[in-house]
C-alpha cells in the first residue's frame, strides 16, 4: 500500500484515495466494455456474419479471385458451432430455422462434404457455389446446358463463358449414383436426396451410396454372403435422414462441384454470400504499394452477389 506523506492532512488523504478509486473504477470500466465488445464480436462471427476470401476461379466471373465477401450465417437458420473455437475439435452441430431455406441459384457457403475423407480430414474447409438442385430435385447436364426437373436453368448472367477446355479435375471418385461414363458436360440425370427417401440397397448399388451413409454417422459394406450390412444389420432399403443440395460452380469448365464430389447435406451450409466490401488483385505483393492499390476494384466493392 502507498504511504501518504506525514504532514498531509486527512481531508487531502481522503481525496487521493477517492481519486485513485475513480481511477480504478474507470480502469475496470474500460475492460468490461472491452470485454464485451469482444464477445459480442465473437458472437456476431459464429452466428450471424462472416469474412470470406475467394481462393478460385471456380465462380468467375461471378465472383474473381481476390474478391473478399460478407456471409449471411443466419441465411438459412441459427447453427451451432461445428468446431470448438481456435481447435480443429469438431462438435455436433444443430440448426433453429429463422429465415428462409435454401433458394435454386443461391450462393452458398459451405464445408466440404467429401465422404470418408470428410469425417477424417482435420479442421474446415469451407468451398462456395451455386446451388441448382434441391432436396428431390433431378438434375440433368446435356452439352453444358443445365436442366432441373425437365426445365433448363438460365445461364447465370455473369458466369465465364466456355473457351471448350476443361481443367484436369478427373482425379477424385464420383459419389453421385450412376456415375460412371459421365462428363463435365453430359452429367446425370441424378435425383437429390432429401430427408425421408428410401433407397434400396444391394451389392452393385451401395457404392453408390456408401459416402451420404457414412456421413449421416453410420457404416455400411457387402459381407461375404453377398448381403448388404449397416451398423452389423442386414439391410436392403436405407432411409435417407437429411437434405442434399447439388452446387455447381459458374465457371464450370474450371469447377470442382457437385459432379465430382457429390451431394452437400444440411448440416454443412454455412449461409449466403451476401455482398463484397474488398477487391484487389491477390497475385500482387503487398510490399509492392502502388502496384496493389492500383490493382483495387473499386467498382466491385460493396456489390451484393446475385
Amino acid at each position: 500500500m502507498t504511504q501518504e506523506p506525514a504532514d498531509m492532512t486527512i481531508e487531502e488523504a481522503n481525496a487521493k484515495a477517492r481519486a485513485r478509486k475513480e481511477i480504478l473504477k474507470d480502469i475496470l470500466e474500460y475492460l468490461k466494455a472491452a470485454l464485451i465488445t469482444v464477445a459480442v464480436a465473437f458472437a456476431l462471427k459464429v452466428f450471424v456474419i462472416e469474412a470470406y476470401r475467394i481462393p478460385s476461379g471456380s465462380m468467375e466471373n461471378t465472383l474473381l479471385i481476390g474478391d473478399f465477401l460478407l456471409v449471411n450465417k443466419l441465411a438459412y437458420g441459427l447453427r451451432t458451432p461445428q468446431y470448438v473455437p481456435l481447435t480443429n475439435i469438431r462438435l455436433a452441430s444443430a440448426a433453429l430455422p429463422l429465415y428462409s431455406e435454401v433458394e435454386r441459384g443461391d450462393i452458398v457457403v459451405f464445408e466440404y462434404p467429401n465422404g470418408f475423407e470428410y469425417l477424417e480430414s482435420e479442421g474446415q474447409v469451407n468451398y462456395i457455389k451455386r446451388c441448382v438442385g434441391l432436396p428431390g430435385d433431378t438434375v440433368l447436364i446435356r452439352e453444358g446446358r443445365v436442366f432441373v426437373n425437365g426445365r433448363e436453368l438460365t445461364q447465370p448472367a455473369h458466369a465465364r463463358l466456355s473457351d471448350g477446355k476443361f481443367l484436369s479435375l478427373n482425379t477424385g471418385v464420383r459419389l453421385l449414383p450412376g456415375g460412371k461414363g459421365y462428363t463435365e458436360d453430359d452429367y446425370g440425370p441424378v435425383v437429390v436426396p432429401r430427408s425421408g427417401d428410401r433407397i434400396q440397397l444391394n451389392a452393385g448399388s451401395i457404392e453408390d451410396w456408401r459416402s451420404i451413409i457414412y456421413l449421416e454417422g453410420h457404416r455400411a459394406f457387402v459381407a461375404s454372403d453377398g448381403l448388404v450390412r449397416i451398423d452389423g444389420k442386414e439391410a436392403t432399403e436405407y432411409v435417407v435422414e437429411e437434405n442434399y443440395y447439388f452446387m455447381l460452380g459458374d465457371n464450370r469448365h474450371n469447377s470442382l462441384d457437385s459432379r465430382f464430389w457429390g451431394f452437400v447435406p444440411d448440416k454443412n451450409l454455412i449461409g449466403e454470400a451476401l455482398m463484397i466490401y474488398w477487391s484487389w488483385d491477390p497475385e500482387i505483393a503487398v510490399a509492392d504499394v502502388a502496384d496493389k492499390i492500383g490493382s483495387i476494384r473499386w467498382g466491385r466493392i460493396g456489390t451484393f452477389i446475385k
